[in-house]
């Protein structure tokens, strides 16, 4: 199984909904929450040049945020990249 890591803060609805997405495929994945730790703020803007959240990667990979994911989803591309 692929590697999942994704950056979140609390209250945010993309971040829920992405979890979400990748719970219902049963797919184990890091949680990162940025707004606990300015470190990891830090990191996330490092890794992916994107300030908003979430941020997700798989295999250390930059695949962006929930719409990114949702549209990897739809077009039948993101179990593939989950293997």
């Amino acid at each position: 199984m692929a590697k999942v890591v994704i950056y979140t803060k609390q209250n945010c609805a993309y971040c829920e909904y992405a979890k979400q997405l990748l719970d219902n495929k049963k797919v184990a994945y890091q949680e990162i929450r940025v707004d606990l730790d300015p470190a990891k703020l830090t990191e996330m803007l490092t890794l992916s040049n994107r300030r908003t959240t979430p941020q997700i990667f798989i295999n250390d990979t930059s695949i962006g945020g929930f719409d990114d994911l949702a549209a990897l989803e739809t077009a039948g591309k993101l179990d593939d990249l989950l293997k």
